[in-house]
């Protein structure tokens, strides 16, 4: 063993992420997404969610514990989402880790969602180090963080409305492609062309803030009079073109953020991640100016137990103390609070 065996439990949404990490390295990490219980409402409905979880849980921990090869006995830790997140969500694994950690009588660490999507890409790579800076994309969040250390983190800028994976799932779902979105606009977007329409892209004015709520509102006005007229395009075309836009965004910001920073290593984390068109801009772009770029392999990208686990083994080797187990989730947690 390299390090500290730890059990890392991620449930802060509609995925249940349960990982074994020794040290950095990943012994076992097992999934259950709730992407078909979602799908005919159209994104995450929290009570769905959280009873998901419930039944998902003990089972799911059950199958990591076995793949890592291990007994619960010898785990030294356990690690878990505290927020941000759906309340409801966050208390099953909150709730499960605590009982597990009191049980096995083992220190618990209750972790920023964020702050694993900010330390996963070390679990790819030996050599990612502050200073970074670093784009958290997701459903919820688009933030670009300026690493100073571990643990020292400064927010340079977030989304001011809707953030990246907000306006994809969104614009997904009036098009007709379904639930999750990225994903979805991701693949169709392969076929189309990204030059065909200009939507517009926002707060140019303001270098290391996002907007997207515009982006969205001007796609479904267009696709509205194309539609009236008789002239609408390939759909492939209108995914294409609005993935341009909110990649154009994501990666023009992160490098004004590197240029006001001085840094030379970008990470990136969070679902927005695991699209082939933005990962594609950023190394491209990365490599012209000869800067470091670490994005994690997609399954790290999104929800996971193992980014959890590594907050908790990273606090672990710095001497931090476990959480008191009478503490609670923190729906609204912000990064670096």
């Amino acid at each position: 063993m390299s390090g500290p065996l730890v059990l890392g439990i991620e449930t802060s949404c509609d995925e249940t992420g349960i990982a074994v990490l020794d040290g950095m390295e990943i012994r076992s990490s097992v999934l259950a997404s709730q992407v078909e219980l979602h799908a005919r409402f159209g994104g995450v409905v929290p009570e769905v969610a959280a009873r998901a979880h419930v039944e998902a849980i003990r089972p799911l921990a059950h199958r990591a514990i076995t793949q890592a090869g291990i007994h619960p006995n010898d785990l030294d830790a356990v690690a878990v989402t505290k927020g941000p997140g759906l309340v409801g969500a966050l208390m099953v694994g909150y709730a499960f880790a605590k009982s597990l950690a009191y049980s096995l009588d083992v220190p618990m660490y209750g972790i920023d969602h964020m702050e694993g999507h900010l330390l996963a890409p070390r679990l790819s790579f030996a050599d990612y180090r502050p200073p970074a800076v670093v784009l958290l994309a997701s459903g919820g969040h688009s933030q670009l963080v300026h690493v100073r250390s571990w643990g020292s983190y400064e927010i340079l800028g977030g989304t001011i409305d809707d953030a990246a994976g907000e306006a994809f799932d969104k614009l997904a779902r009036f098009m007709g492609l379904g639930y999750p979105g990225g994903p979805a606009i991701d693949r169709d977007a392969r076929d189309g062309d990204p030059t065909s329409i200009e939507f517009p892209r926002a707060l140019k004015d303001r270098p290391h803030d996002f907007s997207f709520s515009g982006l969205k509102t001007s796609v479904v006005t267009w696709l509205e009079s194309a539609k009236a007229e008789g002239n609408l395009p390939p759909r492939a075309d209108v995914s294409a073109s609005l993935q341009e836009a909110i990649v154009d965004v994501l990666v023009e910001k992160t490098f004004n953020a590197v240029e006001a920073t001085g840094v030379e290593i970008i990470g990136g984390g969070g679902g927005v991640l695991a699209n082939t068109r933005l990962r594609e801009r950023l190394a491209e772009e990365a490599d012209r100016r000869g800067v470091g770029l670490f994005v994690p392999e997609p399954g790290l990208c999104t929800d996971n137990g193992a980014m959890i686990a590594s907050v908790a083994v990273d606090r672990m080797a710095a001497g931090a103390p476990g959480d008191d187990l009478i503490g609670d989730v923190d729906p609204g947690l912000r990064l670096g609070a």
